[in-house]
Formats: structure tokens, C-alpha cells, sequence
């Protein structure tokens, strides 16, 4: 099933016409790991929106991700109630950049939005991404709260560990999904990078996923797959998170992270906290399952 005949599917469904809950198989040339060795690009600098630019560059740029008339989201970490120096969400001026860029390659309509964890008024201001959205005086910019009725049953075809989930529909219509994630410690899955930042499009009671946490996010990422991975790691959370709090658990790094492979952006990431790619649950499950490289040493890593 094609994504087009998918989201017919789902519409249907969601309009009381179809009793069958619709299902997603991606195409399994998208589910093979990457034949060539996949990019993974990294830059340092303190102003991030030319930061931004610089580290798509060796990926071929932000046009290459975004076309002219796509419907875009940007799916940040705003789960959490904490300032951006506290780093437990993705830093305010990234996500700026990060629109901005999207909009000057064309792009028709950008959606940002996170379920969060803490009370989603506060998350969205205190994270600072808020102000942040408002301060782009641009009409393709959609940012919001999401709709609870937005959230519709996918079967997860290829699951190992859960064979359904609720997944937001604007994350499923969109043309380019766009990941950014910022790099922290997490007590369950001992890192956020992508693959746990997806968490963010789930409804339903997402306590669920916790049990085998690592398989059921790689099981998530057979549906939901960004066609970039931009890592914040401007400022990253070395202790108690992921909801931190204490200004002493962060190290600033002043560097972001980018891929097309959500596997290999992920696995170069752990580094950045002198651990190894294996030793993270999620990236382990999600490269065994195809979807894409965790050896450091059959990457292309380029320094923007």
C-alpha cells in the first residue's frame, strides 16, 4: 500500500465508513539498509542558523529534503517544563533555523508540534520554542497544540514488540517529516536521540511502550520515517533526564548532528556521551531490522 491509497484508508476509517483499522507497509527498498554508506554530517558553532545550514550541506543541502509546495513537520522535543539552558528540550533558536530554512526552500505549510509530557501550555513557553515560531512572521508556519482526534490506529506491520499504535495524522500525511531531537541521558533508554523523540507523534497511554522500550521504538520507525534527522546537541543533558532540571548535568557542545539515516545519525550521536552505539537498546533493534547503519566504521562522518 502506497501512501496515498494509506491516508484514503485512514480517512475512511476515521469517518465511521470503514470498520477496518488501516495498515502501513513501507516499500521493503526503504526498509533495506542503505546500500551505499550512509552520510552523517556534524558541525560546531554558536550561531545556529548558519550552524544549520552548514551541517545539511555535505547531505546536499535542505533542498534536498525539502521540495517547493511540501507539507512539512518538524517534530521538536518539547516534552518537558524546563528552560532551554536546562537542556531537556531541543534548543528554541535550532528549531528557528531549522523553519526558516524549510521555508525559503519552498516549503507549502510547516507543522511543529509535541505531546508532551508536562502540561503542554508550559512545555510549548517555557521551552522557549513557542516564542521562538511566533517570532517567524510567516502563514505557512502552523504551530499548535495537537488534537486529540488527529490520532488514528496504524497496525505496525513489521512489529516485534507492538503490532499497533496511535500515531498523529499530520505526521503520516506529511511529505517530509523532519526530526529534531535534542541529545540527552533518559533513565529508560539511557539515551534520547531520534528514534526516542518519535515518541512524541504517539497517543494513547504511551506508558505502554516502556516495557521492551528499545524493540517497540525501532517498531515505531518502520512507520514513522523522517526523511532527515537533525540532532541538537548544542547543549546536552549528561545526568537525570530526560526531564533534568539541574543546570550542573549540562555540557555545552555548541553541535548539531544530521543524517537521512535515522539509524546512523542516532548511533554517531551516543558517541558525543563516550558511549557506544551498541549499548543503546533502540539503535541496536532498528539496525537489525534494517533501517539503517550503526557501525561507525561503515559511515561516511564528514566534519562541516
Amino acid at each position: 500500500m502506497d501512501r496515498r491509497d494509506f491516508m484514503k484508508q485512514v480517512l475512511l476509517w476515521t469517518a465511521g465508513i470503514s470498520t477496518s483499522i488501516p495498515s502501513f507497509r513501507i516499500g521493503s527498498e526503504l526498509l533495506a539498509a542503505e546500500k551505499e554508506s550512509p552520510v552523517v554530517s556534524h558541525a560546531k558553532g554558536k550561531n545556529y542558523y548558519e550552524l544549520v545550514a552548514r551541517v545539511l550541506e555535505p547531505l546536499g543541502g535542505i533542498g534536498k529534503f525539502v521540495k517547493t509546495g511540501d507539507h512539512v513537520v518538524i517534530k521538536p522535543n518539547m516534552a518537558w517544563d524546563r528552560s532551554p539552558d536546562q537542556a531537556a528540550n531541543t534548543h528554541p533558536l535550532v528549531m528557528k533555523a531549522m523553519v526558516e530554512h524549510s521555508l525559503d526552500a519552498g516549503a507549502k505549510k510547516i507543522m511543529v508540534f509535541d505531546r508532551t509530557c508536562n502540561e503542554q501550555r508550559r512545555c510549548y513557553v517555557n521551552s522557549g520554542i513557542q516564542e521562538a515560531m511566533e517570532s517567524i512572521k510567516d502563514k505557512r508556519l502552523a504551530y499548535y497544540h495537537p488534537d486529540t482526534r488527529k490520532f488514528v490506529p496504524v497496525n505496525i506491520e513489521r512489529g516485534k514488540a507492538v503490532n499497533r499504535l496511535e500515531i498523529y495524522r499530520d505526521a503520516l500525511e506529511a511529505d517530509t517529516y523532519i526530526n529534531v531531537p535534542i541529545a540527552k541521558h533518559h533513565s529508560l533508554s539511557k539515551l534520547t536521540l531520534g528514534l526516542k523523540n518519535s515518541m512524541g507523534v504517539l497517543g494513547g497511554n504511551r506508558g505502554n511502550m516502556h516495557h521492551d522500550l528499545g524493540q517497540k521504538l525501532a517498531d515505531l520507525a518502520t512507520v514513522v520515517r523522517p526523511k532527515l534527522t537533525l540532532i541538537d546537541a548544542t547543549r546536552i543533558l549528561l545526568r537525570n533526564g530526560p526531564q533534568g532540571g539541574d543546570i550542573d548535568d549540562v555540557k555545552i557542545l555548541d553541535t548539531l548532528v544530521a543524517s537521512a539515516d535515522p539509524v546512523a545519525g542516532d548511533a554517531f550521536a551516543t558517541t558525543l556521551f563516550n558511549m557506544q552505539p551498541d549499548e543503546i537498546p533502540s539503535t541496536v533493534a532498528a539496525y537489525k531490522m534494517g533501517l539503517g547503519e550503526m557501525h561507525l566504521d561503515r559511515m561516511q562522518i564528514i566534519q562541516a
